[in-house]
């Protein structure tokens, strides 16, 4: 292996003039045959080797000045080692123009290169920089301004790589340390947006070292902030960011930079730093086709006052208002969670699907990558699951390759948020501990809420409150590292759904208060449908219904199947305690569809089991214990009479993990979710009950 050129060479590596380099076995084989021709034909194959793109007549033009002649290029071509098909030029293999170059004597090379410079047609001037570089043997000013053109057309085609390597050749060659510190920096940015985030990391801790900071700032465009928030510690991010804003040049990169500051705050789960950005962004007057937007964006990162509670009465931004977003560059967007919040998220969905056509005509990857992870949730919200599968999917891989830790963990928490729904264990834990071990390291608040996040409701959805409310209550908890305004806001919900199955009230009514403040404040339409279900959960009497009819009503336009089959699930479930089978049946039925639809087993196997009971005939007679073991049934009743699990625990003489265990099992069999509603069945004490096994 170690007689092969570098693997991974770009392909625009043609303009940089000097072919890769090969072994020492392979140099000699192929040099061996090059000894054997006369001087002219050697000089006319090492010409054809450094020209590297296979032009015939700049290498003919080239070698006037060596005595090429036809004579010349016919024992080059009779050697076997040159092939010409017309004005092309292409060797035997591959490697042999490498071995040719590598073998022959700087000075010849340096001289081959300059003798091709000349010999380029007047407008090539990308070309010509390069062979001049490759004959340079210093410091020389005219060559590095020649680079420095060259990498500029390399961006106007989107050639970032090949841009990167120009003007980092620009910069060896630089006699003021200030140029060479510019175009390094520069050369980082073009790194970046080709997706090389540690290649631009270290372009920028070089152009720092000969310029100092605050020029590379200005040449960069703020980078190190955008790094930082991309792989490295989101306070850190802000700190770089809102101090670049009163650096770079021009208002536009400003409002780049602080609209990431307040990202970079929300992320951290820091609304005080968040409301700082903010209060930067807002000193700004961009005037021109910037100043519509200003309002949307303080509407949007006005959410919350510097404690973390809603703010006042600031609306949110309206679909027109998101839609102006659509005509800048992605630093403008804000977190499609906050977007979710809100209740635009369907307008943000049409931003981002633009912005990726855009990054991908441009082939700006880490960009591409991180509008790919916000599309794919919103794809997963609108009941698009394969689709948020698959851009999940890509921009995690793309985030891999340009090493973008925290997008990865975005994509990674997307594909957890669809194991969850689907049941799928495995899937879950290691996309979320993968997003954890990432998240909590590098204070990211936000990723870190969304796993907790996640994790809960896989447990909710699987049956088991307790273990989803010990994962989603440390989002409300100040200090915790999972602790997060946006994501207990959206989780509340959630959270006051597995509360009222354990019998914890005071909880769900927190969390209901919560979503009605924000219903009102706001009029996103989640909020609105969420309030009404939270609010038929909490009933127990005869505003249960209504509530449910006003969510499902409220839901006929969501974007979101999934909620509104999971309160199809809730109302069915209802209906059926209640005795009104056909009507239950109605409901179960059109959850259980689109639960199938989506592919998410658990809560399709918990609304089959319920239409499965809705089902049975004489129900009304049955004894509502029938089908529990002794020990069940004994818990059941005490449950039901207000005791808690200790209580029971003390009373059987068993664990309360033991009890516990128990009412998971009883509530399926009864057809409850708590014990408030366990309290309103009779539980007769001469039940029908299974023969006990061992252990039981």
């Amino acid at each position: 292996m170690q007689e092969l050129p570098t693997v991974g060479r770009d392909p625009d590596d043609g303009a940089s003039g000097e072919p890769v380099p090969v072994g020492p076995r392979l140099r000699q084989a192929f040099c061996a045959r090059a000894e054997a021709l006369k001087p002219a034909t050697r000089a006319l194959l090492l010409l054809a080797a450094a020209e590297g793109r296979g032009d015939r007549h700049v290498v003919d033009r080239a070698g006037a000045g060596w005595g090429v002649d036809a004579s010349t290029w016919d024992e080059a071509l009779r050697s076997g080692l040159l092939q010409a098909s017309g004005a092309r030029l292409r060797f035997r293999h591959p490697l042999v123009p490498a071995a040719l170059y590598d073998g022959a004597p700087f000075p010849d090379r340096r001289a081959a290169h300059r003798a091709l410079a000349a010999a380029l047609p007047a407008g090539d001037t990308e070309h010509r920089a390069w062979h001049l570089a490759a004959a340079a043997d210093g410091a020389d000013e005219d060559v590095a301004a020649l680079l420095e053109q060259a990498a500029a057309r390399c961006l106007e085609r989107s050639a970032g790589p090949l841009a990167a390597r120009t003007l980092r050749r620009a910069a060896d060659l630089s006699p003021d340390p200030a140029d060479a510190a510019r175009r390094l920096a520069v050369a980082a940015r073009a790194a970046w947006d080709a997706g090389d985030a540690e290649g631009a990391r270290r372009l920028l801790d070089d152009a720092e070292r000969l310029g100092g900071v605050e020029p590379v700032v200005r040449c960069s465009g703020g980078l190190r902030g955008i790094l930082e928030f991309t792989v490295g510690l989101a306070e850190r991010a802000h700190h770089y960011l809102v101090g670049d804003m009163a650096v770079v040049d021009g208002t536009r990169t400003a409002m780049e930079l602080g609209t990431v500051a307040a990202r970079a705050a929300w992320s951290a789960g820091r609304p005080d730093l968040q409301q700082a950005a903010l209060a930067r962004l807002l000193a700004l007057d961009p005037g021109g086709e910037l100043a519509p937007v200003m309002p949307t964006l303080r509407a949007w990162w006005a959410c919350y006052d510097g404690t973390g509670r809603a703010a006042g009465p600031l609306p949110a931004p309206d679909a027109a208002a998101v839609g102006l977003l659509g005509t800048v560059p992605w630093e403008l967007l804000p977190p499609v969670p906050l977007a979710q919040a809100c209740g635009v998220e369907g307008p943000l969905h049409d931003v981002l699907r633009v912005q990726a056509a855009q990054l991908r005509r441009r082939h700006e990857l880490a960009a591409l990558a991180m509008v790919l992870a916000q599309s794919a949730v919103l794809d997963a919200a609108a009941g698009r699951w394969e689709a948020a599968e698959a851009g999940a999917t890509e921009g995690l891989r793309l985030a891999e390759e340009v090493g973008a830790d925290h997008v990865a963990s975005q994509c990674r928490l997307c594909l957890a948020n669809l194991a969850a729904a689907r049941g799928d264990a495995p899937g879950l834990d290691g996309h979320t501990t993968l997003a954890l071990a990432v998240s909590v390291r590098q204070g990211v608040r936000a990723l870190t809420a969304s796993a907790y996040w996640v994790r809960g409701r896989a447990a909710l959805f699987d049956g088991r409150p307790r273990d989803a409310l010990h994962h989603l209550m440390p989002l409300d908890e100040p200090g915790h590292e999972a602790a997060h305004p946006t994501f207990a806001l959206l989780a509340a919900p959630d959270t006051a759904e597995a509360a009222t199955q354990e019998g914890r009230t005071e909880t769900a009514a927190a969390r209901l208060a919560a979503v009605e403040t924000w219903a009102r404040r706001t009029g996103a339409h989640w909020a609105r449908t969420a309030a009404h279900r939270l609010r038929a959960l909490a009933a127990g009497g005869p505003d249960t219904e209504a509530a449910y009819r006003a969510a499902l009503d409220g839901a006929g336009t969501a974007p979101d199947p999934f909620e509104q089959a999971r309160t199809r699930l809730l109302y069915g479930e209802w209906l059926r305690r209640v005795r009104r089978r056909a009507d239950a049946r109605h409901e179960l039925t059109g959850a259980a569809e689109t639960f199938a639809r989506l592919g998410a087993a658990p809560l399709r196997a918990r609304a089959v089991r319920e239409l499965g009971l809705a089902a049975q005939s004489g129900a009304r007679h049955e004894p509502a214990g029938a089908g529990l073991t002794a020990q069940e049934l004994r818990v059941a009743q005490l449950a039901a009479e207000g005791l808690t699990n200790r209580e029971i625990a003390a009373r059987l003489l068993i664990s309360h993990r033991t009890v516990g265990h128990h009412l998971g099992s009883v509530y399926p069999k009864l057809g409850v979710t708590s014990r408030g509603e366990l309290a309103r069945i009779a539980m007769a004490g001469d039940l029908r009950f299974r023969a006990l096994g061992p252990g039981e």
